[in-house]
């Protein structure tokens, strides 16, 4: 997959909002990768703010909808993973102003 192309997935991605927080979780850091295979197959490899997140299910959901959407792909796969843990770092500084969070 090209890099055009990751950017046009995360640019859907972007369209998903955390409810919690009210900004999207491209930009909260919290997608790790997406990879397009050629037969179509999208795997979204994200994170959470935290284990046990209740909206997780709705999270994943808004995901799959978001992305399934793209005429090239098929069907989707959400990974959540733990490793690396999620922190304030790894937030755009777009969200850390918006979260009145220092840089």
């Amino acid at each position: 997959m090209d890099e055009a192309m990751k950017e046009y997935i995360m640019g859907a991605l972007e369209n998903v909002i955390d409810p919690e927080l009210g900004i999207d979780i491209v930009n909260l850091g919290l997608i790790y990768d997406v990879d397009l295979e050629d037969d179509g197959h999208l795997i979204v490899t994200m994170t959470l703010t935290a284990m046990g997140c209740p909206l997780a299910g709705v999270i994943e959901s808004e995901v799959k909808n978001a992305v399934a959407a793209l005429p090239e792909v098929e069907s989707v796969d959400v990974n959540i993973v733990w490793s690396p843990p999620w922190g304030k770092d790894k937030m755009s500084r777009m969200a850390k102003i918006a979260l009145g969070v220092p840089d």
